[in-house]
């Protein structure tokens, strides 16, 4: 398995987080920053905090690769566990040479799908609901709450949500 390009790829939804620049962001997704500006019709290159920016080139089209966000008490083997897949594929995927994790560090991970349609992850931001993350990417809350194996409407800021593609 090959590391992905923009030119064989889809996009996600990256909401920026302290610190990102475009710079930063096309290193990462393995993009340019020509292709992140024009995906986003950016007339700046400067960014804002909870900013949702469209990456191209980040989700295989047959569904076999997707970044995932580093949470508080994440770790590569329950990550690896989470998603049916090994410590050591993750940090083939990702170049990595620690096990050491950065929270809000974006990880490659190997076959992840969803019943065959793919998803994106999302980060709730502060006055997120729902029903703002449904309406913003067109999906329902039922979808979203069914994804996510939600009991409660009440989200927490932080929380990771997969989103339907």
């Amino acid at each position: 398995m090959s590391i992905p390009t923009a030119s064989n790829m889809e996009s996600i939804t990256y909401t920026v987080q302290p610190g990102d620049t475009l710079y930063g962001l096309a290193q990462r997704y393995q993009t340019t920053v020509n292709d992140i500006v024009n995906a986003n019709n950016l007339t700046t290159d400067v960014l804002f905090v909870g900013q949702t920016l469209t990456i191209p080139g980040t989700v295989n089209n047959n569904g076999s690769l997707q970044y995932y966000t580093v949470q508080r008490g994440d770790s590569l083997w329950s990550i690896a566990r989470r998603f049916n897949t090994t410590v050591n594929e993750i940090q083939r995927l990702n170049n990595l040479n620690s096990t050491v994790l950065q929270i809000g560090q974006q990880l490659l991970i190997p076959g992840i799908s969803n019943g065959g349609s793919m998803t994106t992850t999302y980060i709730v931001q502060p006055g997120d609901s729902l029903w703002s993350i449904a309406n913003r990417f067109n999906a329902t809350v039922n979808e979203l709450m069914m994804l996510n194996n939600l009991n409660s409407t009440i989200l927490q800021i932080g929380q990771v949500l997969q989103i339907p593609n």
